[in-house]
């Protein structure tokens, strides 16, 4: 396990989640070559399998902003990278950085991280109650229509803001981006396509991948970053009869997770 006393305070923090990326459409692109960016980053050049800690976008991201990330497929315990204060935590190892907070980015942000969202989904999209409580978990928080699941360029858009944030920041940085472009719909990733389905998903991971390398080459201007690019759940386009997720299918609970070192410099 990676000793994250060593990184906390050293290494700026990227969290990506790819929303309702699939692990068998996402390894699927890897091993055929499709992702050449994400090939260049992820240990031994592949996706890890891991299971979600929920099956949609609010339970998986309300988890995992209080330290659970996504678990590996392999019998545990495993030891966790970040965990909160919590008596007879079995999952908190000598190598876990525990905060005193409820959540992850208050406990980095009293550590002196400056702490930036900026979301995809609708759950981050601040419209509403719901819709802007895993945003006020951070000290600045982003959200405008041009990043949500309708727009063809929404990544790209997500980016152009985060460098906005990131180089205006003093000290440390935690930035956390949901990636809306793999949600449904998608199927204008895919010309000619009329509707969603596993090759649409594919095409729009395609295009995170196409852009992809600016936010890498961004987090590691100013100092080494300890990056996290992992899937919140997956989604199902008909399989045994389901579509969609926040159920307990196969294709909803398994997921891709990298997580990696981007040096100092190493994206220019």
């Amino acid at each position: 396990m990676r000793d994250m006393h060593a990184v906390i305070g050293t290494h700026d923090l990227l969290l990506v989640t790819l929303d309702t990326l699939r692990y068998d459409v996402a390894a699927g692109e890897l091993a055929a070559g499709r992702l050449p960016t994400l090939a260049r980053v992820l240990p031994g050049g592949r996706w890890e399998r891991r299971h979600t800690p929920g099956s949609f976008t609010y339970a998986a991201h309300a988890a995992m902003l209080a330290g659970f990330l996504p678990t590996p497929v392999t019998p545990g315990p495993h030891p966790r990278l970040f965990a909160a204060a919590f008596p007879g935590s079995e999952t908190t190892a000598p190598g876990t950085w525990r905060f005193d907070a409820a959540d992850l980015p208050s406990g980095l942000a009293r550590a002196g991280y400056h702490t930036i969202c900026v979301g995809g989904v609708g759950f981050f999209n601040k419209l509403t109650p719901l819709g802007s409580a895993l945003p006020a978990l951070f000290a600045e928080s982003h959200w405008e229509p041009g990043f949500g699941v309708t727009a063809p360029d929404s990544f790209e858009r997500q980016l152009d803001r985060a460098e906005t944030a990131v180089r205006r920041a003093a000290g440390p940085v935690f930035l956390f981006v949901n990636v809306s472009a793999l949600h449904q719909p998608n199927w204008f990733h895919l010309p000619g396509a009329t509707g969603d389905d596993p090759a649409t998903h594919a095409a729009a991971l395609r295009y995170v991948d196409r852009h992809i390398a600016r936010l890498f080459a961004l987090m590691s201007e100013r100092r080494p970053c300890l990056a996290i690019v992992c899937s919140d759940h997956g989604t199902a386009y008909g399989e045994d009869g389901h579509t969609g997720h926040r159920i307990g299918h196969e294709v909803v609970w398994t997921v891709p997770y990298g997580e990696f070192v981007l040096e100092k410099g190493s994206w220019r």
